[in-house]
C-alpha cells in the first residue's frame, strides 16, 4: 500500500513538473532577413524576404509560453521588428532609437518576452519603409487548456491566419517623396485626376471651381497607387479543405502600409468574434472595412456543396482587389464594388471645408464609425443596395474582374421593382461589446488629454495639434493612473491611431463592456474617446499606422515618470534625435524643360517646415539672356499657405537696356546679383502670389500656377509679374518622368520640347 502511495506521489510530481515545464515552455523562431527579387506585376523588383518568404512566417504561441525570436539581419541596412498589439517589456517593443538600437547589417539580435495574452496579432519592421516591401507577418496566440474564456463553437473552429497587404513597383521612399511633392502620377494610374475636362463631362464644372477656390487638391481616399493587392502574399488564394456546412474562423490582419480593405463574402453573412486580439460578443454583418494594422477574427459558413465562395478584399479607392476562395468547386464571386464617383464626393467635401482650411462640422456629431463611411464620403451608394442581377458561376481571377461581362451569367435575378431601402449591415465600433467587464480601477487618478488630428494634403504633412513628433516633448504619464484621450479628426482622411504596449477601452454605448483595442480608426469630422491604464513603464509610441503619415510625423511618445532607464539605449538624448529624422527628412523635386527656345527649370528641396527653391531660365545665346533665382524660406500656419523667404537673383542679357516695370521702377538685366526678401502666399484656385524686395529697393510681384489639370494628362501653367514678363505653357504627361511641352515666354518667345520630372 505504501509503495502504491509512493508511486502515485511520484506520478503526481512528474505530472506537475511536466505541466510546469510546459507552462514555462520557450518557443524559439529563427528569422533570416534577406534581400530578394519578386515579380507581382510582370516586373522584377527588389523586396525583403524573411526565411525566403513574403509575408514573413506565421509565429504561433500559446499563452504561458516564452517567445524567443532570433533575428539574423542579412540586409545591407539595419532593421528592427515590432510585435503589434503585444504586451511585453518596453525594451522588446522593436522601435529603433526609442526602445532599442537598430539591428545592424550582418548582426543577430534576440527578442525574448512572455506570452501573457491571446488572440490575433501581427508583426512588422518598424525601420524606415521596410514594412511596405515584405516585412510583415501574422502572429497568433492560442488559449491554453482550461482557459475560462474559451468559447465553444468559436474557439474550437478550424482557424486560418490571413494577412492582407499591397504591392507597388515604386520604391516606398520614392512614393513618400512624390506624396510630399504633390505628384499626381498615382491619380493618373487610378483614373482619378478629376481634371477640368472630366468635371465638365460629368456636369461638375462648378464643383471643380469651388474645390480649387478653397485651395484643395483633387479628392482621393488613398494617395498611393498599388499594382497588386495581396492575401497571404498572393493576389488569389484558395482554401479547398472545407465543404458545405463547415464554419471557418479567419484570423485577419491588415499588414498593408496604407490600404483600407472593404471585406465581403459571397457566401452570405460574416460573424465578427474578435478585434485587435480581444474577444467580442459575436455580431453578424454584411461587410466591414479593415483599416491598416487592425486585426479581426471572423466566422464564415460554406453554404453549398460543389462551390468555393469568395471573400473579397477591395481597396478603399476601389482600384484593385484580392480574393480568398473558401470551399471546393465552382467559384462563386462576391458582388464587386462600383467605381467611386469622385465629383459627388468632391461636392460633399467642398461643403465640409471652410476657406481657412478648417473643417465645417455641418451639425454632424460623428463617432465610433456609427455613420457608415460610404454614406459620408461616397454618396454614390447612399441609395438602395445593389442586388445581384447577374450571378456569376464561372470566375476568372480578380485581376481580370473588369472583363466579367464576357463570362457566363446566371440570370436568376431578383425581379425588377421599386427601389428598396438598403439592407446592408456594416460593422462599426459601437457594435463591439466585450464578453467580460473592462472597467478600469475606480479610484485611480485620471489624466485627460485632447488631440486634434491635423493634416496638409498639398504638402503631405500629418500631425497632431499641427505639430509633428520631432516638434514636441514626450508626454509624461504616471504608473497607475488612467489616461483618457479625446481624439478629433480635423483632416480630410481617415487615420488608424495605434498605441504600443497597451490595450485601450473604446468608449461606446456598451458601458462596462466597452471593447478593448489597440487601434482606433478615426474618420473625418469624427470624435472618439479612448482610455487605458498606465501599467507598463517605458517609452511607448502612439501614431497613425498609415506608414506615410507616421513617417511624416503624425504621432506622440508616452513616457513614464521616474521609470528605470532602458539598458538598450545608452544615450537617450542623442538617440532620440535619430528617431526625429523621420519627419525632418528633406525631399527633392526637380523639373527641367529642354525646349527649342531655351532651358527652363525649377528645383525644390524641402521638409515639414523649410524649403530651398531654385528657378532658372537659360537662353541658348547671351542675346536671349539667362535668369537664376534661389531662396530659403519657412512654411507657417497649419495649412502652410504662407512662406516668408530670403534669396538671391541674377539676370543677364547681352545689350540689356533699362526698362520700366508696371510699378514705375527702372530695372536692368546687368548680371549683378541682388539679394531679396519676401513672401509667397497661396491664393484661392491655388494661385501663388510672390512678393519680394531686393537690395536696391525694387519691389517685384508675381502671380502664377503650375500643374493646372486641364485633362487627365494635360497640364497648364501661367505666370505674370510687374516686370511685364508673362509665361504660358502646356505639358502632356507621357509617364512618371517625361512630358511633352509647349510654351510661350515674353523674353524667349514660343518653343516646345521635352520635360524631365523627378
Amino acid at each position: 500500500m505504501k509503495q502504491q502511495i509512493k508511486t502515485t506521489g511520484i506520478l503526481v510530481l512528474l505530472i506537475v513538473a511536466v505541466l510546469h515545464s510546459q507552462a514555462q515552455r520557450v518557443k524559439r523562431y529563427d528569422l533570416y532577413v534577406t534581400d530578394t527579387m519578386v515579380n507581382y506585376s510582370g516586373k522584377h523588383k527588389m523586396a525583403i524576404a524573411v526565411n525566403g518568404q513574403i509575408p514573413m512566417p506565421t509565429l504561433e504561441f500559446t499563452e504561458g509560453d516564452t517567445a524567443e525570436i532570433v533575428v539574423h539581419n542579412r540586409l545591407k541596412e539595419p532593421t528592427a521588428l515590432h510585435w503589434h498589439g503585444v504586451f511585453l517589456p518596453n525594451k522588446e517593443d522593436g522601435v529603433p532609437y526609442l526602445t532599442q538600437m537598430p539591428i545592424g547589417s550582418g548582426t543577430t539580435y534576440t527578442y525574448r518576452f512572455p506570452i501573457i495574452q491571446t488572440g490575433t496579432h501581427w508583426y512588422h519592421s518598424h525601420y524606415g519603409f521596410q514594412e511596405q516591401i515584405g516585412m510583415y507577418g501574422s502572429m497568433i496566440f492560442h488559449k491554453k487548456a482550461g482557459d475560462p474564456t474559451f468559447r465553444k463553437g468559436i474557439d474550437d473552429l478550424p482557424s486560418v491566419p490571413v494577412i492582407l497587404s499591397e504591392w507597388t513597383d515604386i520604391m516606398p521612399h520614392n512614393i513618400h517623396r512624390m506624396l510630399r511633392n504633390a505628384n499626381d502620377w498615382a491619380a493618373i494610374k487610378k483614373n482619378a485626376v478629376q481634371s477640368y475636362a472630366e468635371a465638365i463631362k460629368a456636369g461638375h464644372f462648378k464643383t471643380k471651381l469651388v474645390n480649387e477656390w478653397k485651395r484643395m487638391l483633387a479628392m482621393d481616399v488613398s494617395d498611393v497607387y498599388y499594382d497588386k493587392m495581396l492575401i497571404n502574399g498572393k493576389n488569389e488564394s484558395q482554401l479547398s479543405q472545407f465543404k458545405a456546412g463547415d464554419k471557418v474562423r479567419l484570423q485577419l490582419s491588415n499588414g498593408g502600409a496604407s490600404t483600407y480593405f472593404w471585406m465581403h463574402y459571397a457566401g452570405g453573412k460574416i460573424t465578427v468574434v474578435a478585434n485587435d486580439g480581444n474577444d467580442v460578443e459575436p455580431v453578424e454583418v454584411d461587410r466591414f472595412i479593415l483599416p491598416p494594422s487592425e486585426t479581426i477574427d471572423i466566422v464564415v459558413t460554406i453554404p453549398e456543396q460543389g462551390r468555393s465562395y469568395e471573400l473579397l478584399a477591395t481597396s478603399e479607392d476601389r482600384t484593385n482587389s484580392t480574393s480568398l476562395f473558401i470551399g471546393e468547386g465552382k467559384k462563386q464571386l462576391a458582388q464587386p464594388l462600383e467605381r467611386l464617383k469622385y465629383f459627388e464626393g468632391m461636392k460633399m467635401m467642398n461643403g465640409m471645408m471652410r476657406m481657412n482650411g478648417s473643417m465645417n462640422d455641418m451639425g454632424m456629431e460623428m463617432s465610433l464609425q456609427q455613420m457608415d463611411m460610404n454614406t459620408v464620403m461616397y454618396p454614390e451608394i447612399t441609395g438602395p443596395a445593389v442586388s445581384k442581377k447577374e450571378h456569376r458561376e464561372q470566375a476568372t481571377t480578380s485581376n481580370n474582374r473588369e472583363h466579367h461581362s464576357t463570362m457566363e451569367h446566371n440570370h436568376d435575378a431578383m425581379p425588377a421593382g421599386p427601389a428598396m431601402p438598403p439592407a446592408i449591415v456594416t460593422l462599426n465600433y459601437n457594435m463591439l461589446k466585450a464578453p467580460q467587464k473592462t472597467v478600469l480601477p475606480e479610484n485611480a487618478p485620471v489624466k485627460e488629454l485632447t488631440f486634434t488630428l491635423t493634416g496638409n494634403m498639398n504638402r503631405y504633412v500629418w500631425s497632431l495639434d499641427n505639430k509633428v513628433v520631432s516638434e514636441t516633448d514626450k508626454i509624461l504619464i504616471k504608473k497607475g493612473e488612467i489616461v483618457r484621450i479625446k481624439l478629433y479628426n480635423a483632416s480630410m482622411m481617415r487615420h488608424p491611431m495605434h498605441l504600443h504596449g497597451h490595450d485601450f477601452r473604446v468608449l461606446n454605448d456598451k458601458g462596462d463592456y466597452a471593447p478593448l483595442k489597440n487601434v482606433i480608426d478615426i474618420m473625418p469630422m469624427e470624435t472618439d474617446v479612448i482610455e487605458f491604464e498606465a501599467n507598463v513603464e517605458g517609452d511607448w509610441f502612439f501614431h497613425c499606422h498609415i506608414l506615410y503619415h507616421m513617417m511624416a510625423g503624425m504621432g506622440r511618445i508616452f513616457t513614464y515618470k521616474g521609470q528605470a532607464p532602458n539598458p538598450y539605449i545608452t544615450n537617450p538624448q542623442k538617440t532620440i534625435k535619430k528617431l526625429y529624422r523621420d519627419d525632418r527628412m528633406f525631399f527633392l523635386m526637380a523639373e527641367n524643360e529642354v525646349a527649342s527656345n531655351g532651358n527652363f527649370g525649377s528645383a525644390l528641396y524641402h521638409n515639414t517646415r523649410w524649403a530651398f527653391t531654385a528657378e532658372w531660365k537659360l537662353g541658348y545665346t547671351a542675346k536671349r539672356g539667362h535668369e537664376i533665382e534661389a531662396s530659403v524660406g519657412r512654411f507657417l500656419g497649419q495649412m502652410q499657405w504662407f512662406r516668408p523667404f530670403v534669396g538671391v537673383e541674377w539676370a543677364y542679357r547681352k545689350d540689356s537696356h533699362e526698362e520700366q516695370d508696371l510699378l514705375g521702377q527702372k530695372f536692368k538685366h546687368d548680371g549683378k546679383p541682388r539679394y531679396t526678401a519676401g513672401f509667397a502666399y497661396t491664393l484661392p484656385w491655388l494661385v501663388l502670389l510672390q512678393t519680394q524686395i531686393d537690395t536696391k529697393g525694387q519691389v517685384r510681384v508675381e502671380l502664377g500656377r503650375e500643374d493646372i489639370p486641364l485633362s487627365k494628362r494635360l497640364r497648364g501653367a501661367f505666370s505674370l509679374d510687374t516686370r511685364r514678363e508673362y509665361m504660358g505653357g502646356l505639358r502632356y504627361i507621357v509617364n512618371r518622368n517625361f512630358s511633352v511641352s509647349a510654351n510661350y515666354n515674353t523674353e524667349y518667345g514660343f518653343g516646345g520640347g521635352l520635360v524631365l520630372t523627378y
